[in-house]
C-alpha cells in the first residue's frame, strides 16, 4: 500500500499535543511544504495545536518560512532548539512568555536523537559548562514560564559533566529527494543530510510517526540501495513537494555544485571589498596552518575562506560546515551551512562526534561581546536570545580558536588607504565590555583547558592569558592605542611587553603574503 498522501491531508495525522521534530539548517533539509500544511491547518481550524517543536540548528529565513509557521499563540507550548535567530514569530512568542523554551548546544541537540532512538536518558558530555547551559546559570531555560530543569550537572569520578536529558518524539517529519512508494528515501539533491536517520528512528523507537517531505515518488525497487539514507520501514507517510517548497537553501532553489553533483571553478566567486572585513579575515587567515581542519562560523569568520580562496592557499587546508561538509567552500549568506564543491558529507550527528573529540585544528567564529575574563557573547543580544548554535560545541573543543569581527558596532565605519586603518565613524555599541550579557563561551574553560584563544579584530588582535583575561598583542597601522583602543573598551586589558604593528602589507588593496 502506498505511503504517499496529500499535502492538505498530512495536518491531520498530527495529534494535538505532540511532540515534533524537524531537520533544518536555515531552510536547508527543511520540510516547508509540510510545514505550510500545518500552519493552514491550525489557521482554518485551530488544530494540530499544543505542540512541542524542536530543531538542533536555526530554522527560518528572518520572516515567515521555516519554524515561523508554527510562530502562534496556542500552536506551540514549548520549544527545544539550538537557534531561533532566524524565526522571529517564535522569538516574540519567547520574549512575551506565551511558550516555554529551552536553547541548547547545537551539537548535543544533534546527537539527543540518537540517545533517544536508544532509549539512553540523554546526553552526558562537558559541552556546555561554565556557559548560559550550566545549570549553575540558567540550564539552557530562556524566559520566566520555563520551569522543567532539562540540564543537570553531575560528577563522575572527580569531574563534572553535563547531562541534558531526553525528550519524547511523536513526530518526526524530515527531507530528501527521492523516495519509493515504501518509503525508502534518498538524498541525491540535498546538500546536507542532517540528522534524518537518527530522528527516524528516535520517532519510530519513541512509538510515534515519521513524514518525509520529497521532490517526487519512484516505483518500488528503482533505488539504488546505497544511496537510500533513510529505510522505508521507518517512514509512515511520504508527501510529495514542488520545488519552490524545497529550497536548497535560503537563497537557493537548487544549485548542483551545492549537493555536489558538480563543481565550478572557485575562482569565479568574486574577491571581497577592501574594508575592516577584509583585514579581520586577512589577519585570521594568517593562524591557517597546512593540512588543518577547519570551521568557519558565520557571518565575519565566512571571509576567511574568501582570503584564503585569493591568496591561493584554499588547496592546503580542510575546510568543514558542522552540518556535515568537507572540502570545496563554505557557502555564506543566505546559502550557509552549505559548501560549493564539496568532496565529502556526513551526517550532522557524525560530524559533531568529530568536532567534540577535538577533531578541528583551527575554528574563526563570530563574537558580538567580549568582557575582561575572555568570556564571548553571540547568543543574546539585549533582551533579544536567539541561542548558541554549534558556537559552543566547536568553540569549547577546538584545538585553536580565532574569534573574529569589529572592535565596535552601531554605526561604525571605517576606511583601509595607504597601508593604514582609517576610523571615520565610530560604533555607538562598545563589544570589550566587563561582563558579557550571556556566556557562549567561557574564558575560565578555555584559559583552564590552556586552550589557545586569540581575539582578532580590524585594529587589534588579543589573546586568552594562561592567567586568564586578555592580552594586547598587535594593533593595526593608523590607529591610536588610547584613543581608539583602550579608550573603547570597559576594561583594561593586560598590555604585551612585545606589542607588534600589524603588518602595513595586509593594509594594501593586493596582499598576497599569505603563506601557509
Amino acid at each position: 500500500m502506498s505511503k504517499v498522501i496529500a499535502l492538505d491531508k498530512i495536518a491531520g495525522v498530527i495529534k494535538d499535543g505532540s511532540a515534533i521534530s524537524v531537520t533544518t539548517a536555515g531552510l536547508v533539509g527543511f520540510p516547508e511544504a509540510v510545514a505550510e500544511a500545518i500552519e493552514k491547518s491550525f489557521l482554518g481550524t485551530g488544530h494540530p495545536r499544543d505542540l512541542t517543536l524542536m530543531h538542533s540548528c536555526g530554522c527560518g529565513d528572518g520572516k515567515d518560512r521555516g519554524a515561523n509557521r508554527f510562530g502562534y499563540e496556542g500552536m506551540i507550548k514549548r520549544l527545544i532548539a539550538g537557534h531561533t535567530g532566524e524565526s522571529p514569530k517564535l522569538g516574540k512568542l519567547m520574549q512575551e512568555n506565551k511558550i516555554e523554551a529551552y536553547l541548547l548546544p547545537q551539537g548535543v541537540m544533534a546527537h539527543m536523537w540518537r540517545h533517544i532512538a536508544g532509549k539512553k536518558m540523554g546526553v552526558i558530555t562537558k559541552v556546555g559548562l561554565r556557559t548560559f547551559v550550566d545549570p549553575r546559570q540558567t540550564g539552557g531555560k530562556v524566559n520566566d514560564v520555563t520551569k522543567e530543569d532539562l540540564v543537570k550537572l553531575l560528577e563522575i569520578e572527580g569531574e563534572e559533566w553535563l547531562l541534558y536529558k531526553n525528550f519524547p518524539v511523536d513526530v518526526a517529519i524530515i527531507r530528501g529527494t527521492y523516495a519509493d512508494e515504501k518509503g525508502n528515501v534518498t538524498f541525491g539533491k540535498e546538500p546536507l543530510f542532517l540528522e534524518a536517520i537518527s530522528m527516524a528512528q528516535a520517532a519510530k523507537n519513541n512509538g510515534g510517526i515519521v513524514i518525509a517531505q520529497v521532490l517526487d515518488v519512484v516505483k518500488n525497487g528503482t533505488l539504488n540501495a546505497q544511496e537510500v539514507k533513510v529505510p522505508g520501514d521507518y517512514v509512515d507517510f511520504i508527501v510529495k513537494s514542488p520545488p519552490e517548497k524545497h529550497p536548497q537553501t535560503k537563497g537557493t532553489i537548487y544549485n548542483p555544485a551545492l549537493s555536489g553533483e558538480v563543481k565550478i571553478p572557485l575562482n569565479s566567486l568574486p574577491p571581497m571589498e577592501l574594508g575592516a572585513r577584509k583585514i579581520i579575515a586577512r589577519r585570521a587567515a594568517v593562524e591557517l596552518k597546512p593540512n588543518s581542519i577547519v570551521n568557519l562560523g558565520i557571518g565575519m569568520p565566512d571571509g576567511v575562506a574568501n582570503v584564503a580562496s585569493e591568496e591561493g592557499v584554499i588547496e592546503k587546508i580542510s575546510l568543514t560546515v558542522e552540518l556535515g561538509t568537507y572540502g570545496g567552500m563554505p557557502a555564506s549568506g543566505l546559502d550557509f551551512a552549505t559548501a560549493y564543491n564539496p568532496e565529502a558529507i556526513i551526517d550532522h550527528q557524525f560530524q559533531f562526534d568529530f568536532y567534540d573529540g577535538g577533531g578541528i585544528d583551527t575554528a574563526f567564529l563570530g563574537a558580538s561581546q567580549i568582557d575582561q575574563f575572555g568570556n564571548v557573547n553571540v547568543s543574546k543580544f539585549g533582551d533579544r536570545i536567539v541561542g548558541p548554535g554549534g558556537f559552543i560545541n566547536i568553540s569549547q573543543n577546538s584545538k585553536e580558536v580565532i574569534f573574529c569581527g569589529t572592535f565596535t558596532a552601531g554605526g561604525f565605519d571605517a576606511e583601509v588607504k595607504d597601508g593604514e586603518l582609517r576610523i571615520i565613524k565610530e560604533g555607538k555599541i562598545k563589544k570589550f565590555v566587563e561582563n558579557v550579557d550571556h556566556i557562549t563561551y567561557s574564558g575560565e574553560f578555555g584559559s583552564k583547558t590552556k586552550q589557545s584563544v586569540i581575539f582578532v579584530t580590524e585594529r587589534a588582535v588579543f589573546k586568552l592569558r594562561e592567567e586568564g583575561g586578555l592580552e594586547l598583542i598587535e594593533i593595526a597601522p593608523g590607529v591610536d592605542l588610547k584613543k581608539d583602543i583602550l579608550g573603547q573598551m570597559e576594561f583594561e586589558p593586560h598590555i604585551s611587553e612585545d606589542l607588534k604593528t600589524m603588518s602595513s602589507d595586509m593594509f594594501n588593496e593586493k596582499w598576497n603574503k599569505l603563506k601557509i
